[in-house]
């Protein structure tokens, strides 16, 4: 009987082995987790497409390869989906490289957030945009390499530093008039600029400064980041508000330093994320418009659940500017 059993063993380990590699077969994934070529299909009878996924201090996107169209090749509702976190490949918003405009432009630029609606501009996804063109030119690296990008809120420049791990962006100016924000909230500072304005919104009383940095920002100055709100219900009260006709993003903020501020975002459209670049670049606006820290002192950290950005506000020319990081995830090819 002995022998018998040493004899059967190696042939029932086979026939599992077997077996094993059989089931994997029958149940492949949907995204290959490597590097895959445009050209290439993984499924025969299913439409697919190739995207690379970036994440910015957490806040991640999926960049899909379109510059040789001027239109995104997925519809709002194909990118919806593609966001999932358990149907699809997971992300905040899926970001097109398109065809640019015109000779002005290296790219174009368009979003979807995980909703399937469209914002203006995402400074975050931005860095992530600037990261993938130069993983797409390898020849860039380890130099100082700028793009100019066409977004629906203008050009937008960001600089890849020749240290290969941080991207400064300039954001251009702030715009403060309610009325271009827009909001309705009554103006209550210069310039028509709305100022820590006292709104009734779920119960509670807020004082409002709103900032638009080409997408509108509900910002909210708080002594205690953990505990003076519910981000999960205030949020959406607030990005929904009737005062911002165009929804908002919304962040709340506490002051930690004359150069240091932490925050917590509601991204309009995708709920709370780790990081907004916008929303670091109107916080700090609107900390130095409320008097809650000082101009001219440098770039502010702003620190985000995902990490830090560097936030400038520059006096000479009325500019921000963001400084911060920008990863590469991995690649794949997703039904759709």
């Amino acid at each position: 009987m002995a022998n018998l059993r040493r004899c059967l063993a190696p042939a029932l380990v086979s026939m599992l082995a077997s077996s094993c590699e059989a089931f994997v077969s029958l149940n492949k994934p949907t995204i290959r987790m490597t590097r895959a070529s445009s050209s290439s299909s993984l499924y025969s009878t299913e439409e697919t497409v190739a995207f690379s996924k970036y994440h910015g201090l957490g806040n991640d996107f999926i960049l899909i390869d379109n510059r040789q169209q001027s239109d995104p090749s997925l519809s709002p509702q194909q990118a919806a989906h593609m966001c999932h976190r358990n149907f699809g490949v997971g992300g905040d918003g899926v970001i097109f490289a398109l065809k640019p405009p015109s000779d002005q432009f290296d790219v174009g630029m368009r979003i979807y957030n995980s909703d399937g609606s469209e914002p203006e501009m995402c400074g975050n996804g931005i860095r992530c945009l600037g990261q993938f063109l130069r993983d797409l030119d390898p020849q860039t690296k380890g130099t100082t390499t700028t793009y100019n990008i066409h977004t629906l809120a203008g050009l937008i420049r960001p600089v890849m530093n020749a240290d290969d791990e941080t991207i400064t962006v300039d954001m251009g100016e702030p715009i403060l008039s309610a009325a271009k924000v827009p909001t309705t909230l009554a103006a209550n500072a210069k310039d028509d600029s709305v100022v820590e304005q006292e709104y009734e919104c779920n119960g509670k009383t807020w004082k409002i400064s709103a900032v638009s940095m080409g997408n509108p920002h509900a910002i909210i100055f708080v002594n205690d980041l953990e505990h003076d709100f519910d981000l999960h219900k205030d949020g959406p009260a607030l990005e929904k508000a009737a005062v911002f006709p165009a929804k908002t993003n919304v962040e709340f903020v506490q002051v930690v330093s004359p150069n240091h501020l932490k925050m917590k975002v509601w991204e309009r459209g995708a709920g709370p994320t780790l990081a907004c670049g916008t929303g670091a670049c109107a916080l700090t606006v609107a900390a130095i418009r409320a008097d809650k820290i000082p101009r001219g002192n440098g770039p502010v950290r702003v620190t985000l659940p995902g990490g830090d950005l560097f936030i400038e506000w520059k006096e000479e020319d009325n500019r921000v500017y963001m400084s911060g990081p920008a990863t590469f995830a991995f690649e794949g090819e997703a039904r759709i």
